[in-house]
């Protein structure tokens, strides 16, 4: 049973001609002259046929590879005709191509040699004829040249229009190309028509497993010439028919009655029933006007049950609410009241025992919203500065170049200010190396003193502190500024033993400590590493700009030893925490715990996809994915009595229905005959008291269109913290089941009433058109 009150049917007798004139609801376009050529008609409808850029993508290009000082080969690169992949020639000439990469898995494209592969291996390309395509997740960069340098911008270009207008498509709009993209798969023999075996490869390509008489019979009725092959309008009827949405016509048939139309009056009562913020007669009629597709209806302020689809399926009808998808926080208070996205080890790529290192990985952190990143620092060739997992088989690259990175790419995303963590292993001469970098390459970008030189050790806030670079590091005593000596910026690696090897580990770095040079001292304004010894209170009260460095096993400890103490600490200054470095294959600690006690840079390995950076893109997900996140207030008052581990009793209860899916991705496309049969996990992630999974049955063979119709409930004690992350798995009875896709955002973030949740990948993209269709009651008490 669905969710939400039924109305009594009834028809509005001054309304039947204009009802009557309104089209049929549709949720794919009639045929438009183009079915013969399914790819171009949605490359069409894309409005880029005619573009000049997009037509010589089209015919195809020979571009060289680039992938070292000899590694040059020429492949051919062609757009498809769905305008949404690019297919490129393998490697071995007669083995047939699976090759094709998604514009929608494109993170940047940069021009000329603005990459690390280009700017190390391109010497022999002029600037003009390269470009670098950049991707989501762990995929690496694609370096090519092209013959001219008008050939090059033509890609360039081209590539930018098609990623423009996918960020503009709607969700029907993607779903529209998804399903001709298939069709046009499925149509082995390209005649534009389809038999009854080409619909059934169609059907599983699309990840369905229907009934043979079913399928047949539904093939039957659309095929009105009675030629056992569907062309034309009759293609389009069994797609219309395929991606019928029972359920919402359900919802919509609720409250639009007999006349199947909703006036702007019914849509408000549906809004009212939803729960949403400012529902107004003005609002629906500004959602009618809006999403409707039906000019007619449109022109009478009426929505059909296309447009309610279109309505429900766009970011307004997302569960993100979509006034926090813009900064909407305090963006005044200061740094401490924030949680800062972080990053560990920011340089690698992959494992920290053998991975290589690249500057590109800060490129991506900072594309992914990161405002901290770690520089392992270490004396290198020639007097200059190398950054590495030290004594590990990582490569390694230069100081500079990072430096060059951060001050071409730290503020693409956001505004706000960036930490550059330094762990310092460098002797003097080559410290003061790395101040002039930092220096002369970011120069005024840089923080090199106090911004309010009345209160010098009170930290700013992240507005003040816009397009800024802090740096990290230890700072000499006034006293000792000249010679002094100081423990290093090696990381607490004695937290990592256990407690009766503590003391001796504790001599051996005290014996292995560096002098810090008064030049990279200097550079040390806001955030001055200090060695956190106790929360005990202390005679002489820590300043502010002092931050600790963590292990996660010494966090741990003192919030199950002194939460509350630990909350007060992190309310005042800042705390980073960090992996253990037994974790040689980068793998991650869940950062919720950190979070709950208030520690504001919670460094994660960013290459490593798992919950853990899904729970960190969840966090970031809103304030316009600055990197900064106001703390809940119970996380930044100086004298809260707030402790994770005794939060108090349930506050909010939490219940979603999870009704349907559309359009879930194929898992195994080696196997036509592979379906999922997936289920739905929602996840809890906040206090310990609050952290819960419940899950779904699973649906036999169906990834195209599953119906659940399940309620999961949730009680929670301290739901400012909370995160709720909606999980998507293949079941399997012998094997643990395979991850299909998940969302993840905090309950503050999370709308009430019927939501689209939009799936993402392992790596964070996008895996439209593949939804979850949910219900959603938060009941506050």
């Amino acid at each position: 049973m669905l969710c939400g009150r039924w109305r009594s049917c009834r028809r509005r007798p001054e309304e039947p001609p204009v009802a009557a004139q309104v089209a049929a609801p549709l949720l794919l376009a009639p045929p438009d002259g183009d079915t013969k050529r399914p790819g171009l008609r949605a490359l069409k409808k894309m409005g880029l046929t005619e573009d000049e850029d997009v037509r010589a993508m089209l015919r195809g290009s020979r571009l060289c590879k680039i992938r070292s000082r000899t590694w040059h080969k020429e492949r051919l690169y062609r757009l498809q005709e769905d305008g949404l992949s690019v297919w490129f020639q393998r490697r071995i000439p007669r083995a047939p191509s699976q090759h094709i990469f998604f514009v929608q898995h494109i993170e940047a494209v940069r021009e000329g040699h603005q990459s690390e592969g280009l700017r190390r291996f391109g010497g022999a390309f002029p600037p003009a004829r390269c470009l670098t395509i950049a991707f989501k997740g762990r995929r690496k960069n694609l370096d090519l040249a092209a013959a001219t340098p008008e050939e090059a911008q033509r890609w360039v270009r081209g590539l930018a229009k098609l990623r423009a207008r996918l960020d503009a498509m709607s969700q029907r709009e993607r779903l529209d190309h998804w399903i001709h993209s298939y069709l046009h798969r499925a149509d082995s023999n390209q005649d534009s028509k389809m038999s009854f075996k080409e619909i059934k490869s169609l059907l599983r390509m699309v990840n369905v497993d229907m009934n043979d008489m079913y399928a047949y019979r539904l093939f039957k009725e659309c095929d009105h010439s009675n030629n056992e092959r569907l062309e034309g309008a009759e293609i389009e009827e069994f797609l219309r028919r395929l991606l019928k949405r029972p359920e919402l016509e359900e919802i919509f048939h609720r409250y639009s009655g007999e006349d199947r139309v909703l006036s702007a009056p019914e849509l408000l009562e549906f809004l009212e029933d939803q729960g949403e913020d400012g529902a107004t007669l003005a609002r629906a009629q500004q959602l009618i006007h809006t999403y409707e597709l039906n000019e007619t209806a449109k022109q009478h302020e009426l929505m059909t049950l296309d447009g309610f689809m279109m309505y429900l399926l766009s970011p307004e009808g997302a569960a993100l609410d979509p006034a926090h998808t813009c900064v909407f926080q305090d963006m005044d208070q200061p740094l401490s009241h924030y949680f800062i996205s972080s990053s560990h080890n920011t340089y690698l790529t992959d494992s920290q025992i053998g991975g290589p290192s690249s500057t590109e990985a800060y490129v991506r952190a900072f594309a992914q919203g990161c405002r901290c990143v770690e520089l392992d620092c270490w004396e290198g060739p020639g007097g200059e500065p190398v950054i590495y997992h030290g004594h590990t088989l990582t490569s390694k690259i230069l100081f500079r170049d990072v430096v060059q990175a951060v001050r071409d790419h730290a503020f693409t995303l956001s505004p706000y200010p960036v930490i550059l963590s330094l762990e310092n292993h460098c002797g003097l001469e080559q410290q003061a190396v790395m101040a002039r970098h930092l220096r002369t390459i970011l120069g005024d970008v840089l923080v090199t003193q106090a911004l309010d030189s009345q209160n010098p050790e009170e930290l700013p806030s992240p507005e003040q502190l816009k397009g800024r670079v802090l740096v990290k590091g230890k700072k000499l005593p006034v006293a000792r500024s000249e010679d002094g000596r100081i423990l290093s910026d090696q990381e607490e690696e004695d937290e990592e033993e256990e407690e009766a090897e503590a003391t001796e580990q504790r001599r051996r770095l005290i014996s292995q400590a560096k002098q810090i040079s008064p030049e990279l001292s200097a550079l040390a304004v806001y955030c001055c590493a200090t060695r956190l010894r106790t929360l005990r209170p202390n005679p002489v009260p820590p300043q502010p700009c002092q931050v600790s460095s963590l292990s996660e096993r010494k966090a741990k400890k003192l919030i199950r030893e002194a939460g509350n103490s630990f909350v007060r600490h992190n309310t005042r200054q800042l705390t980073r925490v960090y992996p253990l470095g037994l974790r040689m294959n980068s793998a991650n600690y869940s950062p919720q715990e950190m979070w709950n006690s208030g520690c504001q840079l919670v460094a994660l390995n960013f290459q490593t996809p798992g919950y853990e950076m899904d729970l960190n893109a969840g966090r970031f997900l809103i304030n316009g994915q600055c990197g900064y996140i106001l703390k809940p207030a119970c996380l930044r008052q100086p004298d809260t009595t707030f402790d994770p581990e005794c939060p108090g009793p349930p506050r909010t209860t939490l219940t979603i229905q999870v009704l349907t899916a559309q359009q879930l991705p194929k898992l195994n496309t080696e196997k036509p005959n592979s379906i999922v049969d997936p289920l739905v996990r929602v996840e809890i992630h906040g206090v310990p008291a609050d952290c819960a999974r419940k899950e779904t049955n699973y649906v036999l063979n169906n990834g195209f269109n599953p119906r659940w119709g399940q309620t999961l409930q949730f009680q929670l004690r301290a739901p400012e913290l909370v995160l709720v992350r909606f999980v998507v798995e293949d079941y399997d009875t012998t094997s643990p089941n395979d991850f299909v896709g998940q969302f993840t955002l905090p309950l503050n973030s999370l709308k009430q009433g019927y939501r689209h949740i939009h799936l993402l990948s392992k790596d964070g993209a996008s895996l439209s058109p593949a939804t979850l269709f949910v219900h959603i009651r938060i009941q506050r008490f």
